[in-house]
């Protein structure tokens, strides 16, 4: 029987390190061993990017053309169309731009907040974890990658904004996990981009525990800010190659074992 588990990293405001996440949490689960499939869900493919693959628009099999194949109901192999192996351990199901099309084409589709579901379910027997890096809105790209979800990563950044809009996510899981997929639940809040010398920052860990400490879980390993982390996106590149030894690479060496501790 597989146990394949699949987590959605997801967050309502971009610039909160949601993708560095997935692919750190990703490539850590690789590197310890576990059979890895990364799905970039949001047109910007900035997963896909981050990855090292430049000019994801000029990608022809991506996750775009998957979901087309399911709303028609195609024939194709599930098992390599579209599969990407990355050299650091993980495979990946990239996306671009095409994907804001599919957003269109899934309003007329019949049962069309599970398409990605089906296609999730046909290759969940090859791997261990599957991550899904959603976009920071909420479509129906989102609501399709939340009914596919087992469980949720939420990032948030030690800001006012972001721990604002974990409350209107929180309130879109519930409603999913109500009407769409009762098995959907928050695996935990990940504080990120943190910068523990300012006070402002300190304030809103407080008040994250506050909030939400009694009903969700609120990860113990905290992401500090770095430039390196920056760098490393921008080379197309994780943290675990670009700065190994730094204290990004450690924070999410931390998550992952979190993680497993969670599954």
């Amino acid at each position: 029987m597989n146990m394949c588990k699949v987590y959605v990293t997801a967050s309502q405001k971009g610039g909160v390190a949601k993708t560095t996440t997935a692919g750190s949490l990703g490539i850590g689960l690789a590197k310890k061993g576990y059979k890895v499939l990364l799905v970039d869900a949001d047109a910007q493919g900035s997963l896909t990017a981050s990855l090292g693959y430049k000019e994801p628009d000029s990608m022809n099999d991506t996750l775009a053309v998957i979901m087309e194949k399911e709303i028609q109901d195609e024939e194709y192999d599930s098992n390599i169309f579209g599969i990407l192996h990355h050299d650091e351990g993980v495979d990946l199901v990239p996306s671009n731009i095409e994907l804001a099309a599919v957003e269109v084409a899934l309003i007329q589709a019949m049962s069309r907040e599970t398409i990605l579901k089906r296609y999730i379910d046909k290759v969940k027997d090859n791997y261990d974890y599957i991550i899904i890096d959603s976009a920071p809105s909420l479509g129906l790209i989102t609501i399709n990658v939340l009914v596919a979800a087992d469980k949720i990563i939420i990032p948030v950044q030690a800001a006012y904004l972001s721990v604002k809009g974990l409350e209107q996510l929180i309130k879109t899981i519930s409603r999913v996990r109500r009407n769409l997929n009762n098995q959907l639940g928050i695996d935990g809040v990940l504080i990120t981009m943190l910068d523990k010398r300012t006070v402002y920052a300190r304030e809103i860990v407080e008040l994250l525990d506050d909030a939400y400490g009694k009903a969700i879980n609120i990860y113990n390993s905290r992401i500090p800010f770095s430039i390196r982390a920056v760098e490393a996106t921008t080379k197309g590149v994780s943290i675990y190659k670009h700065d190994p030894k730094g204290k990004v690479a450690e924070a999410y060496g931390e998550l992952t074992e979190e993680v497993l501790a969670n599954a």
